[in-house]
C-alpha cells in the first residue's frame, strides 16, 4: 500500500469518484481462467486459481471507508501481486495441457489423490490500516464436530478483536518542550522560570480520555478510528503562572490542522460561488461582534437558495415522512443562521489569523486556566512567533488547529486539505482571561501589542526576537458605519 501524505487532512474527499482503473484486473482473471480449459485437472492450478479467487474478494477493514479509497487500494495492492500471479497460472496451464496431452496419449484417466482429513490451517498476516494502524489478524482453524451442529454452536466460529494503544506522557521541562522546538527558550526565555511551578493540565488527560472512549465506541463497530496521527496529536498542556506578575499561561504542543469557516459582509461583500453554494461551509465563527454596516452577509444568499430547495423537496409527493421531518429540521436550522448573519458578523478563516481550541474548554467553569473566545495567543513555529486569538471551537476528541491564514503563512502549501505542519513541533501559548470586554473586528496591529505586553508579563521576548506583523489582505474600501438593527443571536457567547 502506498504511504499516506502526511500532511493530508483526513475524513476530507478532494474530488469526484475515480473511474476505470480496477474492473480490468478483475476481468483479465477471468479471461485467463476461462481460456485454460485444461488448468482445472490439476492440484497446482486448483490451488492458483483459489488463490487468485480469494485475492478478488473484497478484504475485510476494522473501518468504513470511501469508495474511491477502496478501489484506490484494492488496485495498489492487486496490481503488484497481478503479474507474477499470472505467470504462475501461465505455467500452471502449460504444465496441464502436457499431462492432459500424455493421459490423452496412454488413453488411462487421471487419478486423483487420495484425501482423508482437513487440509485448512491456522494463519493470518499483518497490514497497515488507512488510519495508520498496524492490524495483525489470524484465522485459528481447529477440528470440530458435524456441521449442522456447529453452525448451531455460538462459539464455533466467532471473532475476537483486541485494539491496543498506549496513552501518551505529557512534557513537563524545557528539555522536553525543546525536543520539538529547540528555540523556544530563546524565544520565551521566561518559561524556564515558569515551568518549575508548571502543572499538566486536566485536559490533556481529558483529551485522551475522550480520544479512547472514541475509540472503544467506534471498535464495537467495526467503523472507521481515529488515525494514529490524530490520536497522538498533543504532546503536552500546562497550567503556567509567572512567580512576580502571576500572569497565567496555557501552554500546548501540537500539530496544526486548518480551519475555513467564517464570513463578514462588512469587511467581505461577495464570497465565490463555490463557498456561497456549499453545504460544508460554515459562515460562522465562535467568535462574532455586532455588524456595522446594512451590507448583507454573502453567505446568506446561498443559505436561502437551500431554504428553496428544501421546500420544493418537502411539496413533492414523493418524498418519504422522514425526509420530511428532516428537512423541517433543516430548515429551521438554516433560517436561524440567516437571522444570525443577519446581525453578526465573524472571523473569515482565509484573511483573519486565529487558533481553535476544543469546545468543551471554552464552556468549561472552574478553571482559570482555561482558553475562552477572544482570548490573545502566540503561535510558536521554528524561529516566527504569530500574534492571535482564540477564534474558534473545535472537537473534544483532538486539538491543534488554526486559521487558514495562520496556516498559510507557516506553509505556502497549507488548504483546507492539506495540514501546515504534521509534526508536534507548533507551541501555542494562550493568556486566559486577557480577551477584551468588547468584540469587534479584528485590529491585528492591536493584536499584536496587546501580545507583546501580555508577553512581557512573563519573561519578554528573546533578544532580537520580535513578533509578526499580519497583514490585511482584504480588499479595502471606505464602508459607512450604520448601524445594524437591534436583536439576534450571539454566536459563542
Amino acid at each position: 500500500m502506498s504511504e499516506l501524505d502526511p500532511n493530508q487532512i483526513e475524513g476530507v474527499n478532494r474530488g469526484g469518484p475515480a473511474r476505470g482503473g480496477f474492473p480490468w484486473i478483475r476481468a483479465s482473471f477471468f479471461v485467463i481462467v476461462l481460456g485454460v480449459v485444461a488448468l482445472p485437472f490439476t492440484p497446482q492450478g486448483k490451488r492458483l486459481a483459489q488463490k487468485i479467487e480469494r485475492s478478488l474478494k473484497p478484504v475485510p477493514v476494522v473501518q468504513q471507508v470511501d469508495e474511491d479509497d477502496i478501489l484506490r487500494q484494492a488496485e495498489a495492492r492487486l496490481r503488484e501481486e497481478y503479474e507474477q500471479e499470472l505467470a504462475d497460472l501461465r505455467k500452471a496451464a502449460e504444465e496441464a495441457r502436457k499431462q492432459a496431452a500424455a493421459a490423452k496419449e496412454s488413453g488411462e484417466p487421471e487419478v486423483l489423490p487420495r484425501i482423508d482429513e482437513h487440509s485448512a490451517t491456522t494463519g493470518g498476516d499483518v497490514t497497515r490500516l488507512r488510519s495508520g494502524i498496524r492490524f495483525k489478524t489470524q484465522v485459528k482453524v481447529e477440528k470440530g464436530e458435524l456441521a449442522s451442529k456447529e453452525r448451531v454452536d455460538d462459539d464455533s466460529y466467532v471473532a475476537e478483536y483486541t485494539l491496543s494503544v498506549k496513552v501518551p506522557e505529557p512534557s513537563r521541562t524545557l528539555d522536553q518542550l525543546e525536543k520539538v522546538n529547540p528555540n523556544l527558550g530563546k524565544l520565551l526565555p521566561g518559561l524556564d522560570e515558569m515551568l518549575g511551578s508548571a502543572e499538566v493540565s486536566r485536559w490533556f488527560y481529558q483529551l485522551y480520555e475522550n480520544k479512547t472512549e472514541r475509540l472503544k465506541r467506534d471498535s464495537t463497530k467495526l467503523a472507521e478510528l481515529l488515525t494514529k496521527h490524530n490520536f497522538y496529536d498533543c504532546e503536552t498542556i500546562l497550567n503556567m503562572s509567572h512567580p512576580q506578575t502571576k500572569r497565567r499561561v496555557f501552554l500546548m504542543q501540537a500539530e496544526m490542522d486548518v480551519v475555513s469557516d467564517g464570513s463578514d459582509g462588512d469587511r467581505l461583500a461577495t464570497m465565490p460561488d463555490s463557498i456561497v453554494n456549499s453545504t460544508h461551509y460554515q459562515p460562522f465563527t465562535s467568535y462574532g461582534w455586532k455588524k456595522q454596516t446594512k451590507t448583507p452577509n454573502p453567505m446568506v444568499a446561498g443559505w436561502e437558495k437551500r431554504i428553496g430547495n428544501a421546500n420544493r423537496e418537502l411539496a413533492d409527493p414523493a418524498t418519504t415522512a422522514e425526509r420530511k421531518a428532516w428537512l423541517k429540521e433543516r430548515i429551521k436550522y438554516l433560517k436561524r443562521g440567516i437571522e444570525d448573519m443577519t446581525y453578526r458578523s465573524y472571523l473569515i478563516a482565509e484573511y483573519d489569523p486565529f487558533v481553535v481550541i476544543p469546545v468543551n474548554l471554552l464552556t468549561a467553569s472552574g478553571d482559570v486556566f482555561a482558553p475562552k473566545v477572544g482570548d490573545y495567543a502566540v503561535v510558536v513555529h521554528g524561529k516566527d512567533l504569530y500574534p492571535a486569538i482564540v477564534g474558534d471551537g473545535g472537537p473534544t476528541f483532538k486539538v491543534g488547529e488554526a486559521s487558514l491564514r495562520m496556516a498559510k503563512q507557516i506553509n505556502s502549501k497549507a488548504s483546507p486539505y492539506s495540514r501546515p505542519v504534521s509534526d508536534l513541533t507548533v507551541t501555542y501559548v494562550v493568556f486566559p482571561g486577557s480577551r477584551d470586554e468588547k468584540k469587534g473586528p479584528p485590529n491585528y496591529e492591536k493584536w499584536r501589542i496587546k501580545c507583546g505586553e501580555l508577553i512581557n508579563e512573563i519573561g519578554g521576548l528573546g533578544e532580537g526576537v520580535e513578533l509578526f506583523e499580519w497583514e490585511d489582505l482584504l480588499p479595502q474600501k471606505e464602508l459607512p458605519v450604520e448601524e445594524a438593527p437591534e436583536g439576534g443571536v450571539i454566536e459563542g457567547e
